[in-house]
């Protein structure tokens, strides 16, 4: 869903990706980033609990901008690969795997800070890793299933973070039980793409 707004924004992504390679900053180093603000996300909301502020909503709060740099850098790792001619399958290859660790790191931080249930949380995993499944399986059989799916990585931690930002109890596992249903959906969507091609 998110990759037809992409296309709409590709000349600001561009125009940012000049500035990113200028600087010298090269494609796995900003997928490197990106997990590490990731991780650091997971970090937060998993201290929400624990945290000595008066309003623990602004632990939340700063777990989901950590979240929404970290998915500025996700665009940006592509295009500035793309721009310099440094895209390279170790590249996509390493991308691939910080995404799904970062990922997961996510989701069981949200459940150690007390924010949602074990149960919405693994359910929210496992449709999450069946999503990116569903596309590994189907590019083996030559059926791409890029941008197939109203529920893909980067939509997934954009409901996450924005999610975030609203200092209501229980927005979390809210967020959580959204996450899981689109990705149910884009499975059943991703299942009847590939089932229709092959």
């Amino acid at each position: 869903m998110l990759n037809k707004l992409r296309n709409q924004l590709e000349p600001l992504i561009n125009w940012l990706a000049h500035m990113v390679a200028s600087i010298g900053l090269s494609p796995n180093q900003l997928s490197i980033l990106g997990f590490m603000l990731s991780i650091a996300a997971g970090i937060v909301y998993s201290l929400s609990s624990r945290t000595a502020l008066n309003n623990p909503y602004v632990t939340v709060q700063l777990a989901g901008i950590f979240l929404l740099i970290a998915g500025f850098f996700d665009v940006l790792d592509g295009a500035v690969a793309r721009l310099t001619n440094k895209t390279s399958k170790r590249g996509a290859y390493l991308d691939s795997i910080l995404d799904k660790v970062a990922e997961i790191f996510v989701l069981i931080s949200i459940y150690l800070g007390g924010l949602s249930s074990a149960i919405w949380c693994l359910v929210a995993l496992g449709l999450a890793l069946l999503v990116s499944y569903t596309r590994a399986r189907a590019e083996a059989l030559s059926v791409p299933l890029i941008g197939v799916g109203i529920g893909e990585r980067a939509e997934r931690l954009l409901i996450l973070a924005l999610i975030s930002m609203i200092p209501v109890a229980g927005a979390m596992q809210i967020a959580v039980i959204i996450v899981s249903i689109v990705s149910g959906i884009t499975i059943i969507q991703r299942m009847n793409t590939v089932i229709r091609q092959l």
